[in-house]
């Protein structure tokens, strides 16, 4: 739909540029598809006028466009004379679709053009230049011509009330764009007059009716035939151009025309015969024409699926039809009909002989049952219940608050849209901000199969998840029961009616459907792959037999080729530092025994705390990676379920003081099989003021044992002593000694 900034300003307040409007537009829901801030047609004074030296018709004229100095143009009309005013179209101004630009003509430069009625669009006239009256300043727009922004924006199904500038007015109202302004038109009062109304189908609630006599059908005035042009639509006469511009103005189609008719189809009728197809089309007979003197002017609802269905069973679309098929607004066919009356009268003329209503009055909207804290709920965001009320009644929504503090909504007649708490919920976070949905706060939102509510912790987990280099993979709860048997031993849920043969299960796990997107990869010839998934995995059939799991995958190299450094393989080691980042600085310990089905059996590690499984990663098995296709090496991580994740992970933090950090080195023998993060762990547990410890050396000595040497650093909080030293160096000894069974090496 095109409309002027112009036109929008007569009802909103704003001090917001064109510019601005497009942003918030965008922002906020309604795409802006198209946005045009025109160089509009001037009028232009004549002071020179001389022959072309290059041809016998053309003329190089001097022209006061009302800047600071006189403009040239070569123009080949033979009205053009000295003192004339006409229209000038500058370098940047469109016309019939074309931009005019600076060139020469034989030679000659021409800096504009200068414009004939029919070039412009204002008229049948090509005889010559536009002669605008005497009394017209140089500069001024040409009257018919918009010097407005203009606005072509794409109308979502579910949004009517867009259809309507007062519409599009409001909602910027409602999202502090400027006030809102309310005109005061009231519907006409019932009088008879020669005709009468009759609804003889259910599809039509409300028809309304105008009958006016003694018009002089004439031109609308500049504003409305300007606000026409930069809707798309040429202006035609002032009983035309009303219907039209009520269509754009207040969404309520005032016309209808034309059709091949059956006896399904809704129309509007005389004694004599059809007039028009309802709420698509009217009929030649009774088109208005420069002659008519008498007129009916009908403003109705009709019901929008029946329209729908004779519409696309004619192939015909038209601005009416466009509008009915998704519902206008019920309420506002009686000030449409009073306001076309008053634009058609100002131009023409004539008498109002009769005004008759034929169905219902008026339209009670939907009341939608909603509890404030349900927005929190469906989107994370904690929005003040002040606000949720301001934000409602901007939009000229009733609210009302009844018992344990539930409201009931009444939208606006013209929200058709609007039919439950979900979208209230879309109208607040819409008018509030998207930006504002982030990871403050705590979201609730409800698993569709069970009544549990989880935590905003699972975005936050995604989001940290993506800090780590992964990106995010989201798939079917549904599996491949083949995959899924290769991959772990936990019980398979099969799908009697599954949507496909390779979805005839639902997934127990997650690491299936990432292997299946990786052997696609891979098959395209793209081997690095780094992702994760959070999603629901199923331990049964039944409610409540599911919990959330996380599962990474990473496989080729660590990075892209690159001249300054030697690229290498993922390795265990990747998946493993991404459990560690999940659980931050918290105490755990490694087991490899009783790799599960998907893990190579010596690359393969659980992390323990006591009893408690926190996550386990591996390689992934060889004959796994065979039978999928995948030849890079895989590497594979899962949590299997996030609540044994910490709600707060710490991490470790370098102590701030004002002292030299003091480091001091260790060598241990210990067993082979005794982890090394044991003995780091251990150490720094020794001694508040010991931050970093970082291992540098490791080797077999044979025998079962290994040596394993690290600097541990010191961060002072006072002067130490040598003594001071000593002492903490033999609390590291003795603590490692002691709890990881360890020797210090000579």
């Amino acid at each position: 739909m095109k409309w002027s900034y112009e036109w929008l300003r007569e009802y909103l307040d704003t001090k917001l540029t064109p510019e601005q409007i497009e942003e918030m537009l965008n922002r906020t829901g309604l795409e802006v598809e198209d946005f045009i801030a025109p160089v509009p047609p001037v009028a232009a004074k004549i002071v020179e006028c001389h022959p072309h030296e290059n041809s016998d018709h053309l003329h190089v004229l001097m022209v006061d466009d009302g800047s600071d100095k006189l403009r040239q143009v070569v123009c080949g009309a033979p009205n053009v004379r000295v003192g004339l005013i006409s229209a000038l179209a500058r370098p940047g101004c469109k016309i019939g679709g074309e931009t005019i630009k600076s060139g020469k003509l034989r030679g000659v430069m021409s800096d504009g053009m200068m414009c004939s009625e029919r070039e412009l669009g204002l008229g049948p006239d090509h005889s010559g230049i536009m002669e605008l009256p005497d009394d017209m300043k140089p500069g001024d727009t040409v009257p018919g011509c918009t010097d407005s922004a203009i606005f072509d924006t794409g109308i979502t199904p579910n949004r009517p009330d867009y259809l309507a500038v007062r519409g599009i007015a409001l909602d910027l109202s409602a999202c502090g764009a400027g006030k809102y302004i309310a005109d005061a038109i009231k519907p006409l009062n019932e009088r008879k007059g020669t005709r009468d109304v009759k609804i003889m189908s259910d599809r039509c609630a409300t028809y309304r009716m105008a009958e006016i006599h003694g018009i002089k059908n004439a031109p609308s005035n500049v504003k409305i035939a300007n606000r026409l042009m930069a809707a798309g639509m040429n202006p035609k006469n002032a009983c035309v151009d009303a219907t039209n511009y009520i269509c754009y103005d207040m969404g309520q189609p005032l016309h209808c025309f034309d059709a091949e008719l059956s006896d399904k189809d809704l129309v509007i009728a005389d004694m004599t015969g059809v007039l028009a197809l309802a709420g698509i089309v009217g009929g030649a007979r009774a088109m208005t024409t420069d002659d008519t003197k008498n007129i009916i002017i009908e403003s109705a609802y009709f019901e929008p699926v029946g329209i729908r269905k004779t519409a696309k069973r004619l192939g015909l679309s038209t601005d009416a039809s466009y509008r009915y098929e998704r519902g206008i607004d019920p309420n506002v066919n009686a000030v449409a009909l009073a306001y076309a009356t008053k634009i058609i009268m100002d131009a023409c003329g004539g008498e109002i002989v009769g005004v008759v209503t034929a169905g219902r009055a008026e339209y009670t909207p939907n009341k939608i049952a909603y509890n404030p804290t349900f927005c929190a709920q469906r989107t994370g965001v904690d929005m003040p219940i002040q606000k949720q009320r301001e934000i409602l009644e901007s939009l000229q929504f009733n609210v009302s608050e009844g018992k344990g503090g539930i409201w009931t909504i009444t939208p606006r007649s013209a929200r058709v849209d609007m039919t439950a708490p979900e979208n209230v919920v879309s109208d607040l976070i819409r008018i509030y901000g998207y930006d504002k949905v982030g990871l403050n706060g705590v979201v609730e939102t409800i698993n569709e199969n069970t009544d549990k509510m989880e935590t905003r912790a699972c975005i936050g987990l995604k989001h940290r998840l993506a800090n780590m280099g992964l990106n995010e993979n989201i798939s079917f709860g549904f599996g491949n029961s083949k995959i899924e048997s290769m991959l772990t031993d936990k019980p398979i849920i099969k799908i009697s009616n599954p949507i496909t043969v390779d979805f005839d299960c639902m997934r127990n796990c997650l690491l299936g459907n990432l292997l299946i997107a990786l052997s696609q990869n891979i098959k395209r010839g793209f081997v690095d792959f780094n992702v994760f998934e959070l999603g629901t995995v199923f331990d049964g059939d039944m409610p409540g037999n599911e919990h959330t799991q996380i599962c990474i995958v990473r496989s080729g190299t660590t990075g892209p080729k690159h001249w300054m450094k030697r690229n290498r393989n993922v390795d265990v080691f990747d998946v493993k530092s991404d459990i560690l980042n999940l659980i931050g600085n918290q105490k755990y310990t490694i087991e490899t025994n009783n790799a599960p089905l998907w893990a190579h059996p010596y690359k393969y590690g659980r992390i323990m705390q006591g009893n408690k499984k926190i996550a386990e990663f591996g390689e992934l098995h060889p004959s796994v990676a065979h039978a999928m296709h995948i030849k890079a090496t895989t590497v594979v991580a899962i949590v299997d379920n996030i609540d044994t994740l910490p709600k707060t992970p710490k991490f470790a933090k370098t102590p701030v003081t004002e002292f030299q950090p003091i480091t001091r080195d260790f060598a241990f023998i210990v067993e082979s099989k005794s982890p090394v993060e044991r003995l780091i762990a251990t150490a720094r547990a020794a001694d508040s003021r010991i931050g970093d410890v970082t291992v540098f050396d490791s080797f077999d000595m044979g025998g079962g044992n290994k040596s394993v040497a690290f600097t541990i650093t010191i961060y002072p909080t006072e002067n130490m002593s040598e003594s001071d030293l000593t002492e903490l160096q033999n609390k590291v000894i003795a603590a490692v000694e002691s709890k990881c069974h360890a020797k210090l090496r000579a």
